[in-house]
């Protein structure tokens, strides 16, 4: 439970975090892609494994940093 309320709020912050960072247009769509693809497949993980929220957090997490850095690699 405690690692879940961790996850919980350190996703709840990250907007808050990257509020003053300039994001160009492209980066931001890949990087919410990734966060949506991440999501899903960690929603999917959870349901096999009884741990819905903290696997679903963490998909998008990971989805997230994949698509950023996805994006950095292309330019």
């Amino acid at each position: 439970m405690r690692r879940t309320s961790i996850i919980l709020a350190a996703v709840a912050a990250l907007p808050l975090v990257t509020t003053g960072c300039s994001v160009d247009n492209q980066t931001g769509k890949r990087t919410g892609t990734g966060a949506a693809v991440g999501a899903a497949a960690g929603a999917a993980v959870g349901l096999l494994s009884g741990d819905f929220l903290a696997s679903t957090l963490t998909g998008a997490a990971a989805g997230a940093a994949g698509g950023f850095v996805y994006d950095q690699i292309e330019k």
